[in-house]
Order: structure tokens, then sequence, then C-alpha cells
């Protein structure tokens, strides 16, 4: 696939762990499901985690432990299932919307290191040189880019050991959390700041904007959507050291503790935030929330044990400064696996004869570098348009990120749906295999397909049921665009390549 060096097999399980943990968990977004629905959003956490991430993880497990040497990760899999035209497309979109996700997060990860310094969101006042505290942010996210390709192209060994430490860090943050909210518990007396009263709690949203049933479909969507990522991973496969086993051990390990995670953090601010008192008020925003939620625990803890005032907000104030720092490190492990690992799939898993050699071509390290920077260059041209560009740019942003909203997703269709074929295909070696019944394997994929339809569709309808029509029609062109662009390149390339390009699906998942 290359003329350069293979990938230096140096992810252990604990890595690969950790890399799905900072690719997928999102201490945040628990934070945002209090506020969106209180206890109440545990319930469709859990929904999310049975019809939707649970099976797709144990789907993922048997992908990546039959093609646990391929280059291509989620390339490969759609593949070997359903042929390689399908694949480019799919993961086409895939990477377009990641390229996205690159341009807007960017700049959305100094508000955590922002936190730290100062505990609480200062961006918009960093201006300097006469530049706007929006452009400042944009140099720092281009600046951002480079050091993060720069490092990621020095070798998967750097992207693990960045990975590693962002997990231990969301350990650390976890088990500080969990101990902080137990301890108030206690010393509460086993009183909650959240009343509950049985299972209603956990039935109807604390938050008025939620109790409709279109607002807890828009959360059942948003739930499903925050258990996304897990196919990110699947280009390391040829980078472990023992794929076949720790593949999939690594994924239901993972999808497991964190379906608990999630709904057992979301239980614990139960323990210290009261919905009315603290989350409804007028200067929280889903922006600043968690920093806001981790500082009242500190303040809650810090009157618990007898401290004043003064010192329960100080101690609050440095739980919010240390979360921002564990935030901005997370930020920093998920960039490290997604800078590398989408566009890595797609260069890699295509036919190497798509693209001019150089782009193919790893580096010393392994890595494929001439394509990582080209990456970069194109992420920090958007980057700068956006942030420097005044109103019209701005207006480009939001229609990129509208267009990716339904285009991260649409590749799992492609999974899911695919999955059947790669189960029944008895000429793929199948080192681990969880749907043995072909009847329980056809119920829990259609189950899923059907699912992951229905959150689709409805984020295309949402914004015309909200009058929103104009951001409808970018949502729904995102993926017929990004998909019409994958369709026609892949077209050229047949064309150009005839019968050679029927062959390559095999060529490629080697």
């Amino acid at each position: 696939m290359d003329d350069g060096n293979s990938p230096k097999k140096t992810i252990t399980l604990f890595s690969l762990i950790m890399m799905i943990f900072t690719a997928i968990f999102g201490f945040a977004n628990t934070t945002v499901a209090y506020e969106q629905m209180g206890l109440a959003s545990i319930l469709w956490y859990v929904f999310a985690a049975v019809f939707f991430f649970l099976p797709v993880g144990f789907m993922m497990a048997e992908y990546g432990s039959a093609f646990n040497e391929a280059k291509g990760g989620i390339y490969s899999w759609i593949d070997g299932a359903v042929g390689a035209k399908w694949a480019f497309i799919g993961t086409f979109m895939w990477l377009a919307s990641w390229e996205v996700w690159l341009v807007s997060t960017s700049s959305k990860v100094w508000i955590p290191l922002s936190t730290m310094f100062a505990g609480h969101d200062t961006t918009q006042t960093w201006s300097m040189f006469g530049l706007s505290a929006t452009q400042v942010i944009g140099i720092l996210a281009a600046l951002w880019i480079v050091f993060v390709t720069y490092t990621a192209t020095q070798g998967m060994d750097k992207i693990a050991k960045v990975s590693n430490f962002g997990g231990i860090m969301m350990i650390v943050l976890q088990v500080l959390f969990f101990v902080l909210s137990v301890a108030v518990l206690f010393m509460s007396g086993f009183h909650t700041a959240e009343p509950i009263h049985g299972l209603d709690t956990f039935i109807h949203s604390a938050n008025p904007a939620f109790a409709s049933p279109i607002g807890m479909v828009s959360f059942i969507v948003y739930a499903i959507f925050a258990y996304g990522g897990m196919e990110s991973v699947g280009g390391v496969t040829d980078s472990m050291k023992n794929p076949k086993k720790d593949f999939p051990r690594g994924v239901l390990i993972s999808a497991i503790a964190i379906t608990v995670l999630y709904s057992l953090t979301i239980l614990c601010w139960a323990m210290s935030a009261n919905w009315n008192s603290v989350v409804s008020k007028g200067n929280v925003n889903l922006g600043n929330i968690t920093y806001v939620m981790m500082s009242n625990l500190g303040y809650t803890f810090g009157t618990h044990i007898g401290l004043g005032s003064a010192a329960a907000i100080t101690l609050g104030e440095w739980l919010a400064r240390f979360t921002g720092f564990d935030m901005f490190i997370l930020y920093m492990g998920a960039f490290f696996v997604l800078i590398y690992s989408p566009l890595k799939s797609f260069v890699l898993g295509t036919p190497k004869d798509f693209w001019p050699a150089k782009v193919t071509k790893l580096n010393k390290h392994g890595m494929p570098a001439y394509a990582m920077w080209v990456q970069a260059i194109i992420v920090i041209v958007l980057i700068l348009i956006v942030d420097m560009g005044g109103k019209n740019a701005k207006a480009l942003y939001n229609v990129l990120t509208l267009m990716a909203n339904v285009s991260t997703t649409v590749p799992y269709l492609f999974l899911v749906g695919a999955y059947p074929f790669f189960n029944l295909n008895k000429d793929i070696e199948k080192p681990y295999l969880f749907y043995k019944n072909k009847k329980a394997m056809w119920t829990v994929t259609t189950i899923v397909f059907l699912v992951l339809a229905f959150a689709i569709i409805f984020t295309v309808l949402q914004p015309i049921m909200e009058g929103a029509y104009t951001d409808a029609l970018w949502t729904l062109i995102g993926p017929v665009v990004f998909g019409l662009v994958g369709f026609i390149l892949y077209d050229r390339y047949e064309r150009k390549h005839g019968k050679k390009a029927a062959r390559v699906s095999a060529e490629a998942t080697k």
C-alpha cells in the first residue's frame, strides 16, 4: 500500500481502551444531559446504549478482529463486506465530517485552558496586536493544528502516549468527582440536592423545554450521537501488538464501561446540584455548565466539611480550574487520535493507485505524513477563513457545521447495513464472532439500523419543526453533497482503471 515503513506494533490493550475513551467519552456530555433532562437523561442514555452503542460495539469488535491487519479501518470493514465503491463513498462522508470537527473544536479547546488559569472562560477577552478575540483564537487554533499534526507524524507511540495520559486524567477526574459526590451525599444524611420522587424523576425531564415529545426525541438523538466515535479507532488495528484478541476485548470493555460511567455520573450530579437553583440560572449555558457544576460541587463539599463561604467558593474555583486542565488534556487526546485515524483509514484503505505515491507513502515513523500535512493545510485555511473573515465567514462555518451534523452518523448506516453480508461471508476469517445466531443477528441489525435511520431523519426534520428551513436544507445537503463527491471521485477512478477497480477490495483489506 506504500513504499515506506510499516506501522510499529506499539498499541497495547490499555492504550486502545484509553484511545476509545478519549475519542468517545465526554465528561461534559453528562452535564449537558443533566441540564437538558435532569435525572431522566439516564433512561435515554441507557436506551441509546442498548439499541445503538453496545450492539454496534459488538459489530465493530468483529470487524476489527477479522480485518486485524488492514490499514484502512472503517474503509476496510465496509470494503470487505459490500465492496470498494460503498466503502469509498461512506468513508469519504465520514472523513469530511471529521474535518469539520477539527475546524470547530480547534477553537473550543482554548475554553478549558482559559478556565484552568482564570477559573472561568476568558477567551472572549483575548485581544492583542489590534486583533479581536475571535481572530486571536483563530491564530491559536491554526497553531494548535500544526502542533498536533507535527507531533502525530512522529509516530503511533506519540499518539498512544498522549491518549494514555488523556485517559488517565479522565480516570483521575472521574474518581475525584465520584469521591466528592459520595462524600457530599454521606455528609448530607443521604439527601440528594435534586429531590428524587420515585420513578417519575427518572422519566420526566426537570427542564420544561425538554418535557414535550419533540424535546424528548431530540434528546434521544443527542444521547445516540454522544456514543459516536468508536469507528475512529478502527485504523489502529495494524499498529496493535495482538489485534485479533485485544481489539474486540478493548471495544467490549470500553463500551460497557462508558455506558455505566455515563449513567453513574449523571446520577451523581443529583447529589450536589439542584436543577432549579444551580442549573437553571440565567448565566449558565452549554459552554460553561461543566465548570459551573464542578465549582458548585467543590463549594457544596466545602460547606459540608465546615469551610466558610469564601473558602468554599475558592475550593469550588480550584476544582473548576482542575476540570479545565483535565478537559484540555482530554481534548488533546481526542485530537491526536482524530487527526490521524480517520485520514489514515481513508488514504491507506483506498486503492493505492487512486493517489499520487507520496500521499500513501509512510515516513520513517510509519505515518502518512504527507497526507496529514495536506489535511492540516486544508483545516488551517478553513479555520482562518472562518475566524478572520467576518459575518460571511461565520455563515460559512454554520453551513459546514450543519452539513456535518448528519454526515458523521450516516457511515454507521453503511457499517450496520453491511454487517449481515460480513457475518454471512464464510470466506472471511472471523477470530471473534459475537452474533452467532443468525436470527438474532438479523433482528439486532434491523433494530439498530432503524434507530440510526430515525435519529438521522429526525435531525433533518427538527429544524423544519422549528421553522429553520435553511438549516434543515443544509443539514440534508451535507451527506448528499459529501456522498455525491465521493461517488464522482470513485466513478472517475473506476472509469480510468476499468476492471482493475473491481479487484481492489481484496487488496485494500490485506
